[in-house]
């Protein structure tokens, strides 16, 4: 009887394979001899001694001596070599050019005269800065201010609009809502308040579709106010928000559009997205923290334009309205803001104002927030029912 048998070479089953050929003897069939390389001769001592061979061998054939790339070239057909890894692909960089480039990048970011932005009238006043923390980002912020919209002496049109993902969104919706704003004014007229509030939302939505058509990245929360003699329209998507002082009393008129809202979370779910804690802070299908706004589109089946609207009545004790970004109501509360900003704004003039608006602003600054920060501060007695 003759066979081949192929088994390991050593008794701990070296990775290496060798065929090995037996026979029979021809005067015992019983009797069979195996011919293969000698194996280490054992010494004396324990008997997990072939295990320390094989560390050994393991450890010569990683070495990479000359002896052993020799060894490797000479190795038999059938046996098998150890992969090495390759050597990391170095990619020259220019690092002179590399780092001058970086440099104008960002003095032409610091240079952008958006950084900070003043704006006033006769009844408002606006003051944006970029934050300092945020190198080799633009000025997403950006803001409205209009006295007549449309040409109408009698409504007054004021945003803040925060752009994320880069300043596309906000720049757009700060050029074209106004507008879209105006048209839908004219076709209600001297409509009542659901109307009114109708012909905002109809704005949010015409911006936001228009914005969509361009294919562009990013998206931009909102807050609006929209002026007529006795009324007052206000209306968010986002975490821009909208306080009213009140005798003193801060009274906030919007509410933030976090995921962290279970109405949102619940109706995020309820069209098939879902809502996840992501270090700390609850996002729009793991991205977004704001579940409304502007642009957003390859979110937009969940983060919608629609905006929340209140009207309410202006009377003589609404002394002035605060519209900000959420770089602010990150680092001040509600009552806080109206106690920094009314003694400002107590005497009604411009200087005043701007003041008020600037020391909001250093306020969230100096706690720490490096976020783009814009606040626009309105007196409301021009518009007051009594007045």
């Amino acid at each position: 009887m003759s066979c081949t048998v192929a088994i390991p070479s050593s008794p701990v089953f070296s990775p290496s394979r060798r065929s090995l050929s037996c026979k029979a003897a021809s005067a015992s069939p019983e009797t069979v001899s195996i011919s293969s390389p000698a194996p280490p001769a054992p010494t004396a001592g324990s008997p997990l001694r072939p295990f320390g061979l094989l560390r050994a061998q393991i450890r010569e054939e990683a070495s990479p001596s000359p002896k052993t790339s020799s060894a490797a070239a000479s190795a038999p057909a059938g046996s098998v070599l150890k992969r090495r890894r390759p050597a990391p692909l170095m990619v020259p960089v220019d690092g002179p050019a590399a780092a001058a480039a970086a440099a104008a990048a960002v003095a032409a970011v610091e240079s952008d005269p958006r950084n900070e932005v003043e704006e006033e009238g006769d009844e408002f006043a606006v003051y944006c800065q970029r934050g300092k923390g945020r190198r080799r980002v633009e000025m997403e912020d950006r803001h409205v201010a209009k006295v007549a919209l449309g040409g109408d002496p009698k409504v007054a049109f004021f945003a803040v609009f925060d752009g994320h993902g880069g300043n596309s969104a906000a720049e757009f919706a700060a050029e074209n809502m106004p507008k879209f704003m105006a048209e839908e004014m004219k076709k209600v007229g001297g409509g009542d308040n659901g109307e009114i509030e109708g012909a905002v939302k109809k704005g949010y939505l015409k911006t936001d579709e228009q914005f969509l058509k361009r294919e562009e990245s990013g998206g931009a929360c909102c807050v609006t106010a929209l002026l007529q003699k006795g009324g007052l329209t206000v209306s968010n998507t986002g975490d821009c928000r909208a306080v009213l002082s009140r005798a003193g009393k801060a009274e906030a008129l919007t509410t933030d559009h976090r995921a962290s809202r279970d109405d949102e979370k619940e109706r995020i779910e309820n069209l098939g997205g879902f809502v996840v804690n992501y270090r700390g802070t609850w996002r729009v299908q793991g991205s977004l923290a704001v579940t409304r706004g502007i642009g957003d589109a390859h979110l937009k089946q969940w983060v919608v334009a629609d905006p929340d609207t209140r009207t309410l009545l202006v009377d003589q004790h609404c002394e002035f309205l605060i519209l900000a970004s959420d770089g602010l109501w990150d680092k001040v509360e509600n009552q806080e803001a109206v106690d920094i900003a009314r003694p400002l704004c107590s005497n009604n003039e411009k200087a005043s104002r701007m003041a008020a608006c600037r020391r909001l602003v250093e306020t969230g600054v100096s706690r720490g927030s490096t976020d783009d920060i814009s606040v626009v501060i309105i007196q409301l007695h021009k518009f007051s029912a009594s007045s």
